[in-house]
């Protein structure tokens, strides 16, 4: 019993912690240019997880070529492409770009099938990614009268995001790497900084560390508690319970950013935003019944 309060304990924590990061990166875009933020975040992580490992003892160097290039793969991918977010937050409610990351899941399979020679799909499979698609299409809701519309971009690129990140998460599990996943993840954040950092120079932004204070709590909360913390406990979750269950912590991080946003910054969600939600978690039930269904099989015992 202890043991499962453990868990649901930390399921909550992880909600709660990537659902506030989307208050942090509203709060922070307000003085901070969108890419150097991004980067302030993984520099940080980076050092946290990194440091970690040295004193953990953990094997900190991928030193084989399949571990070099997950490394740079989750640089690329995994932590670089989260620029979208941090660019296309500009102009969307954190709780609509939050409840845009619960495609991931989707996404994820339609790559993996491309990428994952064991992967298959079935006739309710489609039907499961063309829900996903579906619940996409309410949440974008794209003018054709104002396609270049701020909104309707800044929801393109959060979804150039989430292409990115579900591309590299099934590009490492092809590449099946060695390497421990704090120290995977740490070198992915480094490198990732690296880039983000290039990145932000050369689109021409200024070099300013945060200036004010609601910026500076922003860039720590994102780069201590949003990510190294989160990610030693996301990765805590995938040991004890599995991908799956872990997985469906993507769909109550929406619930916490959205209510915050609310509150905390008046922002405001469409009905129709909330019934795209619903579809695209309904594609994911889809895709993923026979998983969910051994996992329940599991949790009521013998």
């Amino acid at each position: 019993m202890n043991y499962r309060f453990a868990t649901v304990g930390l399921f909550g924590s992880l909600a709660v912690l990537w659902g506030l990061s989307f208050l942090a990166i509203a709060v922070g875009l307000e003085s901070l240019e969108p890419v150097l933020f991004a980067a302030f975040r993984y520099d940080i992580a980076a050092v946290l997880l990194l440091g970690y490992a040295l004193v953990a003892d953990i094997t900190w160097r991928p030193t084989t070529r399949q571990n070099v290039k997950a490394v740079v793969v989750g640089g690329v991918f995994l932590i670089a492409a989260n620029a979208f977010l941090f660019i296309g937050q500009q102009t969307v409610p954190s709780g609509v770009a939050a409840i845009m990351q619960s495609l991931v899941p989707i996404v994820t399979s339609l790559w993996a099938l491309g990428l994952l020679p064991e992967e298959e799909i079935s006739a309710r499979d489609a039907v499961g990614i063309l829900l996903g698609f579906a619940g996409v299409g309410l949440i974008v809701r794209p003018d054709p009268a104002n396609l270049l519309g701020a909104n309707v971009v800044g929801r393109f690129m959060i979804l150039l995001q989430v292409a990115g990140v579900a591309l590299g998460g099934v590009l490492i599990q092809r590449l099946r790497p060695t390497l421990d996943k704090i120290t995977l993840a740490g070198w992915s954040m480094l490198i990732g900084g690296v880039i983000l950092h290039a990145v932000s120079s050369g689109i021409g932004e200024s070099f300013t560390l945060p200036t004010t204070v609601p910026a500076g709590v922003a860039v720590v909360y994102l780069g201590i508690f949003a990510t190294a913390i989160a990610f030693f406990i996301y990765f805590t979750l995938l040991e004890v319970r599995g991908a799956l269950e872990t997985s469906l912590v993507t769909y109550l991080v929406p619930v916490v950013a959205t209510v915050v946003g609310v509150v905390v910054l008046g922002e405001s969600i469409t009905p129709v935003t909330v019934v795209g939600f619903i579809v695209v978690f309904a594609g994911f039930i889809m895709l993923k019944r026979r998983a969910i269904a051994d996992l329940i099989s599991k949790t009521r015992g013998p």
